[in-house]
């Protein structure tokens, strides 16, 4: 039995209880909420990993994702969105808001059981490690000290260099766009462009060395920090 703890979301009942079914018989803990109105009155922190429905009630899937994304305590909490609808825009519109994957119905139970497995192992070292430090090989991020080093050697970033890798950094293989990471490290901080961001990724790939291939461009998405 592993650890992780799945929450399901979707207004279809049965549909809840044939995923939950099928994740348990791989070993996860597994909750449903049959509307993100039910959801949110759950302890969302505990959860690992959430399945969420774009398609619901008063509150979509989109929306609710949205709400975590702007609660300190929910807003790593990784995401994948399982709708029916499958357009470009639909698409963006989840990556956007963070989305770790997103599977169109109909889907195969076992394609889930893949993309859970994955997000679950490219999110959980991130999720293992202890909050005052974050590393990947020989970079390490110091949180309190606000400091960067580079197998041993310390990297002269500025704050928002080391706010933009710390982000990636927290949600290794997570893409951010550049609207994200404008508002997470520029906050409510006026008359930014989204060029200041390609400016500060292209400087922090460069002051971080042979690490600075990890930053990963996606073309019409954003950036990541990805591992090997």
């Amino acid at each position: 039995m592993n650890e992780y703890r799945i929450l399901v979301v979707d207004d279809e009942e049965d549909l809840c209880e044939i995923l939950k079914f099928n994740l348990e018989m791989e070993g996860y803990t597994v909750d449903t909420a049959n509307s993100a109105e039910e959801a949110l009155k759950l302890d969302l922190p505990q959860y690992n990993l959430l399945l969420l429905d774009v398609m619901m009630g008063e509150i979509s899937g989109f929306k609710m994702a949205s709400m975590l994304q702007k609660n300190k305590d929910t807003q790593n909490i990784p995401i994948i969105f399982i709708t029916a609808k499958d357009t470009e825009n639909d698409t963006l519109t989840g990556f956007n808001l963070g989305a770790d994957d997103y599977i169109s119905k109909p889907f195969s139970l076992r394609e889930v059981i893949m993309r859970v497995k994955a997000v679950l192992r490219r999110t959980a070292g991130v999720q293992a490690q202890t909050p005052e430090q974050l590393a990947y090989k020989g970079l390490v991020v110091n949180i309190p000290q606000k400091k960067v080093t580079i197998n041993g050697e310390e990297a002269p970033l500025t704050k928002k260099e080391f706010e933009i890798l710390l982000l990636l950094l927290q949600n290794q293989g997570r893409v951010f766009s550049r609207e994200d990471i404008l508002a997470k490290v520029w906050h409510d901080e006026v008359y930014v462009l989204d060029r200041t961001i390609d400016v500060n990724i292209t400087r922090l790939r460069k002051k971080i060395g042979e690490y600075g291939q990890r930053i990963v461009t996606r073309l019409g998405y954003g950036y990541c920090f990805e591992c090997e």
